[in-house]
Parts: C-alpha cells; structure tokens; sequence
C-alpha cells in the first residue's frame, strides 16, 4: 500500500515537475510503469494528467506575475522567444493551448498565456484536454493499440 503511494507520487511529481519550465520527461516513466501492468492504466494516467496540468497552472501563474521581470538577466526566457511565443499565442489565440504538451513549444505558451490573461478556466480546460491526451497515446503505444 505505501509503495503504491509512493509510486504515484512519483508518477504526479514527474508530471507535475515536466509541466513547469524546468526539464522533464514524465512519459518514459509513465510508460514504464503501464509496462508492469501492476497499477490500473486509468490510474496511472490520471495521476500523470493531473499533476501535469497542475504544474501548467504554475506555469500561467508565473506569467501572470512575470511579465514585469522579463527585462533582468536572470530571467528564464530570452526576448526572442518570449516575442516568439507571444506572436503564436497572439496570432492563433487560445487554440496554441492544445500544444501545450508539446516539447520546446508547450511550457512558454502556458506562459505566455498567463502573461497575456487568459481566463484561467479556459486555459485549464484546454490544457487538460492537450496534456490528457499526450498521456492517452503513451498508453496506446505501449499497449499496442
């Protein structure tokens, strides 16, 4: 029983942690662990789901508040690509969202779309859909499907 916790806690940090802009991989491990066949698919990837969402949350928070900062060296995005996700975000809308699991692209754009005060219902509504079906095609992959 406290293993089982301890793996999907795990399981919900390494999403969690892979949705912020720190660098992540949260599918390899899900995958592994769908493999083993000993915890309940669906679990699994709504564990993953909601960590991973949750740690988008973080990410439009920080934009939300960031913005003023994006000037100072220690910022963690350069010009360029704050400009970058901005235009995309600004050109395609709240659409961009569902790329928001995307590798490179995904994190910025939650980001941006906390900057840019997207109204946080809409951006957990799209984001779920995005980072829940990510983890959905781990699932078919690994199961075959």
């Amino acid at each position: 029983m406290l293993v089982d916790l301890g793996v999907y806690a795990g399981l919900f940090a390494a999403a969690f942690v892979a949705a912020t802009i720190l660098p992540m991989q949260s599918e390899a491990l899900l995958g592994g662990l769908l493999l083993t066949h000993s915890y309940p698919a669906s679990a699994l990837i709504a564990v993953a789901s909601v960590g991973n969402i949750l740690g988008s949350v973080v990410n439009w928070l920080l934009g939300r508040g960031i913005d003023q900062f994006r000037h100072r060296r220690w910022f963690p995005a350069s010009e360029a690509q704050l400009d970058r996700a901005t235009g995309w975000y600004q050109r395609y809308g709240k659409w961009t969202l569902l790329l928001s699991w995307a590798p490179v692209i995904g994190d910025p754009l939650t980001v941006i779309a906390g900057v840019l005060r997207e109204p946080l219902w809409r951006f957990v509504l799209l984001v779920s859909i995005a980072k829940t079906a990510r983890y959905l095609v781990v699932f078919a992959l690994v199961s075959g499907w």
